[in-house]
């Protein structure tokens, strides 16, 4: 009886349950899209750190981010190759420049220099070419979702960067910048070239460890050996990234913030609608009293009525929320539920 009384109840005033089921729904919307944006946007940040084969990252001090970081000189590696523990010291390359297009105009973009023999960062997800082609003298990756930023749009389109000329040899999905700057991944060598990199230097050594050593003891190691530079786990890296990226720049807080909104802004309409409800069925409940039911029947009949616009309202939104999210995986920045 309790929840066929929250029905008739709840269902009575069909404009009012109307009211109530769309301030819900736009509520579980706003929250789920602004939560996926943050977590979506976290992934993004930390993916070049997640998808790269090493315990430890040597940065220059104060390195905020994977894409900014002051150039190594190159002794940073021969001191980790001579620390206990270490197997091997990777150089990778990676500052903000810009890209010329063919057709005039410029677009802002990463260079990401890597050589893939050394299996410690290299383009993935791979659609079109191969890794193997970015060896070619003018090769470069670039991500398809960045086609139209870039003036490209096939395999064999040309561009600029710093009055070289580059050439897209391999195509990936799905690498994305949280800043929308497109990564341009290169081989080392060209990548300091393309950005006036002295030989030997780096922006990262990416550190990776023999069998059995302990990353925190070859930490502490490597950074006494560099006491001018930071040796960072990968944790702490990703963690410096996501600081930095969303907190930093404020964006953490206002994808946070807008969620939080949506919480509270759901929660005073559900609130507000079941005080008006029960204050409109005051002498029906009063009724029941008289009938012999007790106070917990009454506030269960309330609570049931929450229960139901609860799960109407979150099915429709979720519902919606989930078309967002599918219709979001090909942007700059895709939701993650």
């Amino acid at each position: 009886m309790v929840l066929t009384l929250a029905f008739r109840n709840l269902f009575h005033d069909r404009v009012r349950l109307i009211v109530t089921i769309v301030g819900i729904l736009f509520s579980i919307v706003l929250v789920a899209v602004q939560l996926g944006l943050y977590f979506g946007a976290s992934k993004i940040i930390i993916a070049m750190i997640e998808r790269s084969d090493g315990e430890l990252w040597v940065t220059a001090y104060g390195a905020k981010s994977f894409e900014e970081s002051d150039v190594l000189s190159g002794r940073e590696r021969y001191a980790a190759l001579s620390t206990p523990g270490v197997k091997d010291a990777i150089p990778v390359v990676a500052a903000f420049t810009r890209w010329k297009k063919s057709d005039g105009g410029a677009q802002l973009c990463v260079v990401v220099g890597t050589d893939a023999a050394d299996n410690g960062l290299v383009p993935w997800n791979i659609v079109g070419g191969d890794v193997a082609t970015i060896k070619l003298p003018d090769g470069v990756a670039v991500d398809r979702t960045y086609f139209e930023n870039l003036g490209v749009s096939k395999l064999g389109d040309t561009a600029e960067i710093n009055s070289e000329r580059v050439r897209v040899t391999a195509i990936t999905e799905g690498i994305r910048s949280f800043t929308t700057t497109p990564y341009i991944f290169t081989t080392l060598d060209r990548a300091r070239s393309l950005l006036g990199m002295p030989a030997g230097s780096a922006s990262h050594y990416l550190v990776q460890l023999r069998d059995g050593a302990d990353p925190l003891v070859v930490q502490k190691e490597l950074q006494k050996r560099l006491p001018d530079q930071e040796v960072l786990t990968r944790a702490e890296f990703r963690d410096r990234s996501l600081e930095h990226w969303l907190f930093g720049t404020g964006a953490g807080v206002a994808l946070i913030g807008g969620a939080l909104l949506g919480m509270i802004v759901g929660t005073v309409i559900v609130a507000q609608t079941l005080y008006s409800s029960t204050k409109d069925h005051l002498n029906e409940f009063a009724t029941l009293r008289a009938l012999g039911s007790s106070s917990g029947y009454i506030h269960k009949v309330i609570l049931a009525q929450a229960g139901l616009s609860a799960v109407i309202g979150y099915g429709l939104g979720m519902a919606i929320a989930i078309g967002i999210v599918a219709l979001s995986q090909n942007s700059a920045l895709p939701i993650v539920m």
